[in-house]
């Protein structure tokens, strides 16, 4: 159905000449629609993935002040901490991980629905001053075409999104265990804080030098066939 002309060069950022069969529009509409419920099965799986840490985070929570009422912050107080807490960090390092392939996975179906809008104009070329995401398929247009960068973001944005919540409130577990760890050993209230306050930070810094890491870095699998045209400087 989708057949360029294998005769005529095209220039790496144009569009190649294509004709389209009769039931291209239908194929290309079906397409689109698939890939529209794939983004919604991703924030989907996102926002449930969070949800469980945060419900694993509070019931560990309640669960702790039970045993400090009836323990009064005894050993075994700190003990069933030291066991259950750690637990709750590890959830909270694997939904960050999924967070990421999530976000990769998304970025590969707004890729593909670039594709599609850039067949559409193909079809109807008239209609391209009423499309406000991109038709071009390369990782600066991906990046165009999500719901962020339609706006200038701020300094904020890395703790405003999903993984930055959970990074933030997983370090703050991360605080806890080496706090707790330290009032194990006597330590005291301002060492154990002081331990508590270095493990948190030294938790955000893996997260950040892990996302660092990440963004930018790995894409979608698919080499752009429509790469967008070079804008003078």
């Amino acid at each position: 159905m989708l057949e360029p002309d294998a005769t005529v060069r095209v220039s790496p950022h144009e569009d190649p000449p294509t004709s389209f069969g009769p039931d291209a529009l239908q194929i290309l509409t079906t397409e689109h629609w698939s890939l529209l419920a794939a983004r919604s099965l991703v924030y989907t799986e996102a926002m449930s993935r969070t949800s469980i840490f945060v419900a694993a985070l509070t019931g560990s929570v309640v669960a702790l002040a039970l045993v400090a009422q009836a323990d009064d912050f005894g050993s075994g107080f700190v003990a069933f901490a030291l066991v259950l807490l750690p637990v709750v960090y590890f959830l909270g390092v694997v939904t960050i991980a999924r967070l990421a392939q999530v976000n990769r996975e998304n970025r590969l179906w707004v890729q593909g629905m670039n594709r599609i809008r850039n067949a559409y104009l193909q079809l109807a070329p008239e209609l391209e001053p009423y499309f406000v995401t991109s038709r071009y398929d390369d990782e600066a247009e991906i990046l165009r075409s999500s719901l962020a960068a339609q706006r200038p973001l701020t300094r904020m944005q890395p703790f405003i999104s999903a993984p930055g919540v959970v990074a933030v409130i997983d370090s703050v577990v991360e605080g806890a265990i080496a706090g707790i760890a330290g009032v194990g050993l006597d330590l005291g209230v301002v060492g154990a804080l002081a331990v508590g306050a270095v493990f948190f930070l030294l938790s955000m810094a893996f997260f950040a030098f892990w996302a660092r890491g990440q963004v930018g870095r790995v894409p979608t699998g698919l080499d752009p066939m429509f790469p967008s045209p070079e804008r003078p400087s």
